[in-house]
């Protein structure tokens, strides 16, 4: 009679098999499904830039904030000018 020997699965292949099995929705791109053209994308806008910097003042990735790579040049430029005219912060001032 053999003994059998059970082998310990990791944390990360059960995470990759789980990804492999899912029916994830991709993210979507929040500037490409509005049908009213009510949110725009612009400088002045602060609170909306907010939302795609992280608590360093770094621009989110389009993989994570879910942009469309369209909207994600126009939302990096938009940071960009907001910053040079102060209104958002290059970075935190905190240490």
């Amino acid at each position: 009679m053999t003994k059998k020997i059970k082998l310990k699965v990791s944390s990360r292949l059960l995470k990759k098999r789980n990804r492999r099995n899912s029916t994830t929705q991709k993210k979507q791109c929040r500037f490409c499904n509005i049908t009213d053209n009510s949110v725009v994308l612009d400088y002045k806008n602060t609170n909306l830039l907010y939302h795609f910097l992280t608590e360093r003042g770094k621009i989110l990735p389009s993989r994570i904030s879910g942009n469309c790579a369209f909207h994600q040049r126009q939302m990096s430029t938009q940071v960009k000018l907001a910053r040079t005219i102060a209104l958002l912060p290059y970075s935190s001032v905190r240490y």
